[in-house]
């Protein structure tokens, strides 16, 4: 993959011309975006994947849950199904996406929706009684036809776009100038602890506007292990030999997270949204003990045996500032 994407440098000019040309056409109101009157909140990426999207919507979701009536609207990526359709906690990851579905069985009361045409999405939200008053858009960066009135944009700490160049050879979905629509970039899944000198070095890298606020956040892993029938200490994987099987687009900070604990474990690797084939599955359910995220949990929960499959739970946890953050938030949300 790596040498094809070297062999693919040349068309990279093209496709900077082109995500640049759109951009521009949307900055000049050539193109439009619609806007609304309500107050929307899009949370997104410069990058292709693996910035940890999921749980900084499932922390907005806990900060706004009990103040708002509030809504989420995915594309539903590598769902079987097509237009709009609102998730139920009986739903299936192949019918409306497995980040949705995850959303939806942690948050019962919360109304998750998915719709590739993120203007339609909206539309049906607001037709629902009683209507939401805040849509969170997840993965709605460069989705333009939607104006939010509040941008978030999430870079990792070990790839930050600023270090980046567009596809194909880099992993940039639009050029770096693209950050400049955020009001607030977070960079996430940074080591803990990350010293302020750290801090600031980035801090110089990304240059920032004075108009943005820019967070540090690292992945606060849970003491433990879930499935559907309860908890385990994760201190229990001390004494077994078990697969991680992930199928996530960077795996890597779990993994290294696992090694620090001193776990024996063999590892399994499936890209990003796997769709499990039933070969892959009757492979899985040979093995003894698995732990996976919790995102492949609500793809393999149906197909893999209770007692043998658990996930590992993870939240955000800003490095600091993490009632500035809200506030920020709350204020908009309040002015709109």
């Amino acid at each position: 993959m790596n040498l094809l994407r070297k062999i693919l440098l040349p068309f990279v000019p093209f496709y900077y011309l082109i995500t640049w040309l759109r951009n521009k056409l949307y900055d000049l109101g050539i193109k439009k975006s619609t806007t609304y009157t309500f107050p929307i909140i899009a949370v997104g990426n410069l990058s292709v994947g693996g910035t940890g999207k999921s749980p900084m919507v499932e922390y907005l979701i806990t900060l706004l849950k009990d103040k708002v009536s509030l809504a989420t609207l995915s594309r539903g990526y590598k769902r079987e199904t097509k237009g709009f359709k609102l998730v139920a906690t009986s739903s299936t990851a192949k019918q409306v996406g497995d980040e949705p579905l995850q959303f939806k069985r942690k948050f019962t009361d919360v109304v998750v929706a998915v719709d590739a045409d993120r203007r339609s999405g909206i539309s049906n939200l607001r037709s629902l009684t009683p209507k939401p008053e805040v849509i969170l858009l997840d993965d709605a960066y460069q989705h333009r036809k939607v104006k939010a009135g509040f941008y978030i944009l999430l870079t990792a700490y070990y790839d930050l776009y600023c270090n980046d160049i567009v596809l194909p050879t880099g992993n940039l979905r639009e050029p770096k100038k693209g950050a400049d629509r955020a009001d607030i970039i977070v960079v996430t899944k940074c080591p803990n602890p990350l010293s302020f000198e750290e801090r600031k070095r980035i801090t110089d890298k990304l240059a920032i506007k004075p108009n943005q606020d820019l967070f540090f956040t690292t992945i606060d892993y849970g003491n433990d292990i879930v499935n559907v029938s309860g908890t385990k200490s994760i201190n229990f994987l001390q004494n077994i030999h078990f697969t991680l099987v992930t199928g996530i687009a960077n795996p890597t900070p779990l993994l290294d997270y696992y090694s620090s604990l001193g776990l024996t474990f063999d590892h399994i690797s499936f890209p990003d949204h796997h769709n499990f084939t039933d070969t892959e599955l009757d492979n899985l359910n040979d093995l003894e003990f698995i732990i996976t995220t919790e995102k492949d949990y609500v793809r393999l929960a149906s197909d893999i045996s209770e007692e043998k499959l658990w996930y590992q739970p993870i939240e955000v946890r800003f490095v600091e500032g993490a009632s500035s953050f809200d506030d920020k938030i709350l204020k908009f949300i309040e002015k709109n």
